[in-house]
């Protein structure tokens, strides 16, 4: 285990870091919690740095562990400042007056510690290649999110959607978790690289090959994959507005690279698809989510719901990639779809934050926008937030040249490239779809004449700043597409299967479990 520190040190950072947060959140002077958001910010610099210098991984993605790391840092520093003032305004509102602080009331110290939380299990995942580290650092990714959904509001809506959020998701790892037993059993290790080695010289079986199907089932929940995308509206609307946006980031980066390390196990063969079962699933569950979330989204009058069902739609589009595969080796980019996958999860986390960070900084006694006619005009009253609103869905829609028309075309072309063409339909189609939606916002914000509903910018200005990141962003990171597009091409390389045991496994008392030969001889590999 000592061997593994080198590649965690981003981990320990932000694990030292949230401690500290924990402290400065609550202490009884104004000054001192001010620092707060500040100190995670310089934790996730020094994470985003040290991941930068951190050895390869050890797991089927060697390359995978610092693109998602950077990644990770990259977005979290985006989403800081929307998170300001989301939890204990009236208390420091008192304090201002001179009202003694009460620690005891507050929760600010504990909600930055669970988004630095969150944020140190994704980058647990990034660095999993055993069984059990990935569902621990899974869950260290989606617990937090449970409580900070409860607590981002004083209203009873955002109790509601925590509770629904945590019982469907104890629902979804309680699926997994089986699925990864499963997966233990037929292979006799929870090494993910020996396991993969193991299915690729024995062959799957009937309960490796339920294994990977369950396990596929459970984790997406975390991409909010149809099936298990029922809570979705229903949280994003109850949560406030930053809570939603690290929703549809955080829990769905964990989530695809987890799908690529059960997908990998399964194996990709010599044609670069999955075996036949496995990619029907995967086939009939990616059609299935773009095509729910973006018929449900064109019905939606909530800002909020259609950015859930938003979210549903693009997990579909994302599938198709892992559908195409790594690609043969030495192949380019637009042939392999994990690289187009782990691409689209910067482009999405960038854009997307820009609409609810736009959401977030419109308010009415407290209340934060969330209807289409609360937006109406903004380009007139609010400039900076209504452009805002209409690059990033523009962006979203996949208009050209934004960054969101760059990260689709990549899942385009490895869908072509690995023969899914019926599916490279259904995703066109659907992104017809999409436009319906995302053009009602356009036009809602650029076209339509200002209604007073009431909302006024919110008095929390680093909310709008995190929207023009957000629709900087969009243009900016046009200039180092290349470069972000190669850096995901090397991550979503799988190691060789040279030099990788395969487990022994002997069969006693009617189950299997790894184990030495008998009479102290040596362990073969099979094959």
């Amino acid at each position: 285990m000592i061997e593994k520190l080198p590649q965690i040190w981003p981990e320990l950072l932000l694990f030292l870091t949230t401690c500290v947060v924990m402290l400065t959140g609550q202490w009884p002077s104004a000054p001192i919690r001010r620092l707060t958001p500040w100190l995670a910010a310089v934790g996730l610099i020094a994470a985003g740095g040290a991941s930068i210098g951190a050895p390869a991984g050890d797991g089927l993605f060697p390359g995978m562990m610092v693109y998602a790391k950077v990644l990770t840092a990259i977005v979290g520093l985006m989403m800081l400042p929307l998170l300001a003032g989301t939890v204990d305004r009236e208390l420091e509102a008192q304090s201002a007056r001179g009202v003694p602080f009460q620690p005891i009331r507050s929760n600010g110290a504990e909600f930055y510690a669970f988004f630095l939380f969150s944020l140190t299990g994704l980058m647990l995942v990034s660095s999993a290649d055993d069984l059990i580290w990935l569902f621990l650092a899974l869950e260290l990714t989606s617990l937090p999110t449970y409580i900070m959904v409860t607590i981002s509001t004083q209203t009873t809506r955002s109790q509601e959607a925590g509770i629904k959020y945590f019982f469907l998701g104890a629902l979804g790892a309680a699926i997994f978790l089986y699925g990864f037993a499963l997966l233990y059993g037929a292979s006799g290790t929870t090494n993910i690289p020996e396991m993969a080695a193991y299915f690729r010289a024995e062959g799957l079986g009937p309960i490796g090959l339920l294994g990977v199907l369950v396990s596929l089932i459970g984790v997406s929940f975390k991409v909010a994959a149809v099936p298990m995308h029922f809570y979705t509206p229903d949280v994003y609307q109850g949560a406030a507005s930053p809570v939603s946006a690290m929703l549809a980031f955080v829990p769905k980066t964990a989530g695809f690279l987890a799908i690529f390390m059960v997908a990998g196990v399964a194996g990709w063969g010599e044609d670069q698809r999955l075996p036949a079962e496995v990619d029907a699933m995967l086939w009939i569950m990616a059609a299935l989510t773009m095509t729910v979330g973006n018929v449900l989204a064109l019905i939606q009058s909530s800002v909020k719901r259609m950015m859930a069902y938003s979210s549903v739609a693009h997990s579909g589009y994302m599938l198709v990639g892992v559908l195409a595969g790594p690609g043969a080796e030495g192949s380019p980019f637009w042939r392999n779809g994990l690289a187009a996958v782990l691409f689209y999860l910067l482009c999405y986390g960038v854009m997307n934050l820009g609409v609810f960070a736009v959401l977030a900084s419109l308010e009415r006694k407290g209340e934060e926008a969330d209807d289409i006619d609360d937006i109406r005009g903004l380009v007139k009253t609010q400039p900076v937030l209504g452009w805002t609103m209409v690059i990033c869905s523009l962006s979203l829609l996949g208009f050209p040249p934004l960054l969101g028309f760059i990260g689709k075309v990549g899942l385009f072309t490895s869908g072509v490239a690995s023969g899914n063409i019926p599916l490279v339909i259904i995703l066109g189609i659907n992104s017809a779809i999409a436009a319906f939606y995302y053009l009602r916002l356009v036009a809602a914000a650029y076209l339509e004449p200002a209604s007073d509903t009431g909302f006024r910018p919110s008095p929390y200005l680093s909310r709008q700043f995190a929207g023009l990141l957000s629709a900087g962003g969009v243009i900016a990171l046009l200039f180092a597409g290349s470069g972000l597009i190669k850096a995901a091409d090397n991550a979503s390389r799988i190691a060789p299967p040279d030099g990788v045991a395969v487990p022994a496994k002997h069969h006693d008392a009617g189950h299997t479990t790894p184990a030495e030969p008998a009479h102290g001889h040596a362990s073969q590999p099979h094959g």
